[in-house]
């Protein structure tokens, strides 16, 4: 497939169809292969990263920090906008973006006001990437995440998904069900009721075809799923601490739970607060480690394919 993405933006996974998925997760494959043999290569020799980040991250920034590295290219970044940046005198995201443009020839940008980047997206034009938008998207998330249930499962369609946790607010997997629309999937939503994935996106969800359940019950979950994708309850999303501490913690995932469930592919998007016990980690299908690292490759296959190059 001829690269269909240079010199567009990706903001929400809905930016991408079924095949243009296929063809990034093809494309990160063929880099993990290459990078088994050789520790960089010069594919973006001369091609400059900014990376602007307004929100923590480590995972996400670093290992677009390091695809880049990897690829030849070279990076900026400002690794606290909101603290560091002229964003603390009150500069727009617009003119932000339309500054930082000046300097480098593609932006991954995290922001957390829903909208954000797609409000700097419109003010420049190198392409931008939706690094996060706060409850809104994290479409490079989903990404990896699908590469990583195709690596460990070989394939995406006929699996069971359990999405754990925070589904309200968790941008993670908003992008993830969203992308998961495109192959046969069935979804167990599993969370509080009060923390369930927003009835519209469920909706949207219904209509495109993906078969949904949602419950309360872990233990259950586990007995059906292929794939159990654990969240945790975002303490950063509450206004009210007590809120927080009332919901922290609900579903914990420990080796008692997954005992005879050697198939069951563990993932969790990270940073792990006690959601998931660290007793799991020796687990061979636990694979969070695994999906992080992931991430370069996914990375890679999308700086190139944005920027106009091929492996």
């Amino acid at each position: 497939m001829t690269n269909p993405l240079a010199g567009r933006d990706l903001i929400a996974i809905g930016d991408l169809d079924k095949e243009e998925i296929v063809f990034l997760l093809d494309e990160a494959q063929r880099f993990q292969a290459q990078m088994a043999q050789a520790h960089r290569l010069l594919l973006l020799k001369g091609f400059l990263l900014a990376t602007l980040f307004y929100e923590p991250s480590t995972r996400t920034r670093l290992s677009f920090e390091t695809a880049m590295h990897r690829l030849g290219g070279d990076v900026i970044s400002v690794a606290n906008a909101r603290a560091t940046s002229s964003a603390a005198k009150g500069e727009s995201i617009a003119d932000a973006a339309r500054t930082v443009a000046g300097y480098a020839d593609i932006i991954v940008q995290r922001h957390p006001a829903v909208g954000s980047a797609r409000e700097a997206a419109n003010a420049v034009d190198v392409p931008l990437i939706n690094a996060g938008d706060g409850t809104g998207e994290h479409p490079t998330q989903a990404l990896l995440d699908l590469y990583t249930m195709r690596q460990e499962q070989g394939r995406l369609d006929g699996l069971c998904v359990a999405l754990v946790g925070d589904l309200k607010h968790g941008r993670t997997v908003h992008s993830l069900a969203q992308a998961l629309a495109h192959w046969q999937v069935t979804l167990l939503l599993v969370s509080p009721s009060a923390l369930a994935m927003p009835a519209p996106l469920v909706a949207t969800l219904q209509a495109a075809g993906l078969q949904i359940s949602e419950t309360d019950d872990l233990r259950a979950a586990v007995q059906q799923a292929d794939v159990l994708y654990v969240t945790r309850i975002q303490r950063e999303r509450f206004t009210d601490p007590a809120e927080y501490e009332r919901f922290r913690g609900p579903y914990r995932v420990d080796r008692e739970l997954l005992a005879g469930r050697e198939k069951l592919t563990v993932m969790h998007p990270l940073p792990r607060v006690d959601e998931i016990d660290p007793a799991v980690d020796s687990l061979p299908n636990a694979a969070y480690f695994r999906q992080a690292a992931n991430g370069v490759w996914v990375r890679m296959a999308l700086l190139t394919a944005l920027l106009g190059r091929e492996v």
